[in-house]
């Protein structure tokens, strides 16, 4: 009977050794909260991203795709609102002085306590039942005060010309500041979306959980444009559409749900909010969110034609942005740069927007926790990520059973043909059973060895990962049958 991961420490220990995830700047003792893919999990993430990119573009008549920078001008954080609102509100331990998100703080509950997304204002916030996480003192901690997330950043190369940029805490805005480019080059007409997979990073007060959380991270992120009246029905159409790619892939039904946003948690800018949440191996409840899907109603494109508009405030301030505010929306808004003509329905409009936005690097550990299994076979025990094989990091091991007889250069040939079609590994090192074992923990499906009746009827062995099973393929079937099993 196969075992599911009980810890993390498990799966994290598997990672280092296996060479999917290090801790970066490891020789310096590490960085906190940021971490790099080694050779393995390079090809995981790939491949989660293109598994992404094909079910959200590639197979979609309307969808197209985009890759924005990460540094853009900073009215567009103004205009969003990232500027006066990106913000968590933090208290300090008054014993260990350890600063903590006052929305993470566990303990007792004391008057009622008003949360809103990154920013928004906290009221009646009674800390008086809450523990330190740090040191364990209950109820002694300062007034919360906002603490912003966006990295800042200077460009320019002399004082007079430099201004202030930030790293992208998102990569939505780069999408809606598109949206008029996209349009005019396109074609393209309302309902449709775009498609971004991008870095983002964010100052986070409280990182955790390995890749769960951390500064600098990777989204898959879509902005689907529909007109109004139309959006709750889109809304459902993604919310099924998002839940069934992750069952597709192989996550477990079991360990997936849907958690709808209350409405005092709901950002400023939704109509309605719903997470797709994971059961991990840590937390509070185990179930954390793993992707969302909101409904952003037509906030984010008015805003921008605001901001439009108020570019010369900007430099009259000096180009500071937080002195900068953003003109009057004028009564035709509608009517605006922003805006879209409807040929069919004859009216322009500001289309609403669904956006189901996931992370690479959460759904990168939603699908190693979901494949970790250990199991005893023969009386030893086996670690195997039993990943679908659209996201093995490696599709085929190819092995020559003993290095004499010809077998290694038979082996060697194979695996060159077969590398021209999927990621293929060859390993000839210590016995045949262990390399069997390195493999099913890297997570590759389908194992070949070429062996002594190798040069007699041109068969080899081929070996399944999760069942262990072995049958002999002919090698001129060898490609076409793992094409099929592979599904590539």
């Amino acid at each position: 009977m196969a075992e599911t991961l009980k810890s993390l420490d498990e799966l994290v220990s598997l990672c280092k050794r296996r060479g999917f995830i290090f801790q970066s700047s490891d020789i310096y003792g590490g960085l906190a909260s940021c971490y790099d893919y080694g050779p393995l999990g390079v090809e995981l993430k790939r491949n989660v991203k293109n598994a992404w990119w094909k079910s959200v573009v590639q197979m979609r008549d309307d969808m197209v795709g985009l890759d924005c920078s990460i540094l853009m001008h900073p009215m567009v954080w103004k205009s969003s609102g990232h500027v006066d609102k990106f913000a968590d509100l933090v208290a300090e331990c008054k014993k260990c002085n350890t600063r903590t998100r006052v929305d993470h703080l566990q303990g007792t509950e004391g008057a009622e306590t008003t949360h809103h997304s990154h920013g928004e204002e906290q009221e009646h916030t009674d800390l008086s039942g809450k523990v330190c996480p740090s040191c364990g003192t209950t109820g002694q901690f300062t007034n919360p005060m906002p603490f912003k997330l966006m990295f800042e950043t200077q460009m320019g190369a002399n004082v007079e010309d430099s201004m202030k940029v930030y790293l992208r805490p998102e990569t939505a805005q780069g999408i809606f500041a598109n949206f008029r480019n996209v349009m005019d080059s396109t074609r393209i007409k309302v309902p449709f979306g775009i498609a971004q997979v991008g870095k983002s990073f964010r100052n986070e007060v409280t990182t955790k959980a390995f890749i769960f959380r951390t500064r600098e991270f990777e989204q898959m992120e879509i902005e689907f444009f529909c007109q109004p009246g139309t959006d709750e029905q889109w809304w459902e159409h993604w919310k099924e559409q998002r839940m069934q790619w992750y069952l597709d892939l192989g996550i477990r039904r079991e360990n997936l749900k849907f958690r709808p946003h209350a409405s005092d948690e709901l950002a400023h800018y939704a109509k309605a909010c719903v997470d797709i949440e994971y059961r991990f191996p840590f937390g509070q409840g185990d179930w954390q969110e793993l992707e969302g899907i909101a409904n952003r109603t037509d906030y984010d494109l008015r805003q921008h034609q605001r901001g439009m508009r108020s570019v010369t405030k900007w430099f009259e301030s000096g180009r500071n942005t937080e002195k900068t505010s953003l003109v009057e929306e004028p009564e035709d808004w509608h009517k605006g740069p922003l805006s879209f003509f409807d040929d069919e329905a004859r009216e322009r409009y500001i289309p609403y927007v669904i956006e189901p936005s996931a992370g690479a690097d959460r759904g990168t550990l939603a699908f190693l926790v979901d494949a970790y299994a250990e199991e005893e076979v023969r009386g030893e025990k086996r670690n195997v990520l039993r990943f679908h094989p659209k996201l093995a990091p490696i599709k085929v091991g190819v092995f020559p059973l003993v290095k004499k007889e010809g077998m290694p250069e038979r082996a060697k040939a194979i695996y060159n043909d077969l590398r021209g079609y999927f990621s293929c590994f060859y390993d000839e090192k210590s016995a045949v059973g262990r390399r069997y074992r390195r493999q099913d923990e890297a997570g590759t499906p389908y194992c070949v060895t070429v062996d002594g009746q190798t040069a007699e009827d041109n068969t080899v062995t081929l070996r399944d990962r999760d069942s262990m099973e072995q049958t002999r393929v002919s090698c001129d079937k060898l490609l076409g049958l793992l094409r099929e099993k592979l599904d590539m």
